[in-house]
């Protein structure tokens, strides 16, 4: 009988060092982060459908994840913010995907050096990204930016934010990912306007309704 040499061939070996790899990178052991979160938010171009509104978000939404906001987690209540170390800040926030940078300075969207693209390579783009990333676009109930701080029949390790829907920064948000810009329309669209009271972003207040 012919001996069989304890080396595995050398494609064998290969084949299992690349499974082995996968393997790691698919569990998150490629880096230092478990949670596979990345070091820095990166802004990136929208990928097809619908968008939801650039301006809404900044006026509207962004002040809610930077608000210090009562949590309940287990009948111990606390005060906290989305964006705070440990929760959802974009250098240490161990929180999944949602990522904010504490320190976005709001786009004066009536200056016309702040282009489209301009406004894409902000920080407060990347917070409008990673919210809108974390939405079911037009289904205010399947995303987990709205279901999550409700506990809506999902885990949030910051615990309960928002105590039910009624909550008023759970209906703006419920409001914006609810009203997204027309198709083909891109997330600058001044369709937003009717998104206010007066119909003006400058001046008009947030609509939650």
């Amino acid at each position: 009988m012919r001996r069989v040499s304890g080396r595995l061939p050398r494609a064998l070996s290969l084949s299992k060092g690349l499974l082995l790899a996968a393997f790691v990178s698919a569990c998150g052991g490629g880096g230092s982060n478990p949670l596979s979160n990345p070091p820095s938010v990166e802004n990136a171009a929208a990928i097809g459908g619908q968008k939801l509104s650039f301006v809404y978000f900044q006026k509207c939404i962004n002040p809610i994840l930077l608000a210090p906001l009562q949590i309940n987690q287990g009948g111990v209540v606390s005060t906290n913010t989305c964006a705070s170390s440990g929760c959802h800040d974009n250098s240490t926030g161990t929180g999944g995907a949602l990522r904010i940078v504490q320190s976005a300075q709001t786009v004066d969207l009536a200056n016309p050096a702040n282009t489209p693209d301009a406004v894409r390579a902000s920080d407060m783009y990347k917070n409008f990204y990673s919210s809108q990333g974390s939405a079911v676009i037009g289904a205010a109930l399947q995303s987990q930016l709205l279901t999550k701080p409700l506990t809506l029949n999902v885990l949030h390790g910051g615990g309960v934010v928002f105590a039910d829907q009624s909550d008023v920064n759970a209906r703006l948000i419920a409001y914006w990912i609810g009203r997204p810009m027309p198709q083909g329309q891109d997330e600058f669209s001044s369709a937003a306007d009717s998104m206010f009271t007066p119909a003006n972003p400058a001046t008009g207040a947030c609509n939650s309704q």
